[in-house]
């Protein structure tokens, strides 16, 4: 079981983030122990579809780059996550399902630029 991973973002994009975890993906945040909140960021819960829930940690980086290859992937409800995710004018790019038969999943990018991928459960 992995308990978080973590994502990075330029200092200041907090509220971007935020708006996309918990405005968009209905992610509630996780407030940050005090002296890791003094380093910016923000944590949000996972909702557990099938499993456990995790944390996904957003971490700011000086010199930002988003990941564009390297990603984390979330088991959700794929066709919820899509509308939603459209609805905010977010791409939402269904991967090829020959790739890994039997498993609908698609791509997006956060409010900074990080790709993500989204699994059925």
């Amino acid at each position: 079981m992995i308990h978080h991973v973590q994502v990075a973002c330029p200092a200041g994009a907090e509220d971007a983030q935020r708006a996309f975890y918990t405005g968009v993906l209905g992610w509630p945040e996780l407030p940050k122990p005090p002296v890791l909140a003094r380093r910016g960021g923000c944590w949000f819960r996972v909702p557990g579809v099938g499993g456990p829930a995790g944390e996904l940690h957003v971490g700011v980086e000086a010199d930002f780059r988003p990941a564009v290859k390297a990603h984390p992937a979330f088991v959700v409800d794929v066709d919820a996550t899509a509308r939603a995710l459209a609805a905010a004018g977010h791409d939402v790019v269904w991967a090829d399902p020959a790739e890994i038969p039997g498993r609908r999943r698609f791509h997006t990018f956060d409010a900074v630029g990080n790709r993500l991928e989204f699994l059925a459960g």
